[in-house]
């Protein structure tokens, strides 16, 4: 008769010598054996470049087909040879999860590299509208559309998103939301106030004169009203 071996000792038998947390399966296919074939500090620094989160070890370890101890063991070392070479980043175990930092005596040259590239970075449309914010602050999106001409949500958006302006209230009469400039465009354009902007605003149109003008030549008719009457506006118009 032949004997049935217990799953629990085949399972045990699988695992790697001193290993008992055990081992990702053997790989299957070429990828994962191209994986395999891989040394583990550099393919680690690999992966640990693309993710968007902290990685536990054992998602590490199932990735690429390795121990948990194995890639554990790595991570330290990798991550102490970084301090030791004084790198300017660091890999962390944080929140159960590893991750590439960046060190903290080297923040003021990625906060000026970030601020740099957020200011190069703005369309001139961007800088249209904020130019008839500041000029003409508290405004809302509609009256900064009617004085560019043209449709602002999307660039008012990212003007938002880099904190160059805020909500500051809303208009009494529409309910509109109020957009002003923040004190961080004060920086940027390194003003004290408000007060010493250049005297540009006197130049803007009105926002009532600019929509009154983008109404003019523009039919206007009743949509309940008989077809020749409708025929009869757009013709004298």
């Amino acid at each position: 008769m032949t004997e049935v071996a217990d799953p629990a000792e085949v399972a045990a038998a699988e695992l790697e010598p001193g290993d008992q947390e055990g081992a990702a399966p053997a790989p299957v296919g070429l990828l994962a054996a191209a994986v395999a074939g891989l040394a583990l500090k550099p393919a680690l620094e690999a992966v640990l470049m693309v993710v968007d989160e902290p990685a536990t070890a054992e998602h590490l370890a199932k990735t690429l087909d390795r121990p948990r101890r194995s890639v554990t063991k790595a991570l330290r070392e990798l991550s102490d040879d970084y301090t030791r070479e004084g790198r300017g980043f660091d890999l962390r175990l944080v929140a159960g999860g590893w991750r590439f930092y960046t060190r903290p005596a080297f923040a003021p040259a990625v906060e000026k590299f970030v601020l740099d590239g957020q200011h190069a970075r703005l369309t001139q449309a961007a800088l249209e509208t904020l130019a008839v914010v500041a000029y003409r602050q508290p405004v809302s999106r509609s009256r900064v559309s009617a004085v560019r001409g043209v449709n602002c949500d999307g660039v008012m958006r990212t003007l938002l998103q880099r904190g160059l302006v805020a909500e500051g209230g809303t208009e009494p009469e529409t309910g509109a939301i109020l957009y002003r400039t923040t004190d961080y465009f004060l920086e940027r354009m390194g003003l004290r106030s408000l007060d010493e902007l250049p005297e540009l605003a006197p130049f803007l149109p009105e926002a009532d004169a600019v929509e009154a003008e983008s109404q003019e030549g523009l039919p206007s008719f009743d949509p309940d009203a008989p077809d020749e009457t409708v025929t009869t506006s757009i013709t004298e118009t």
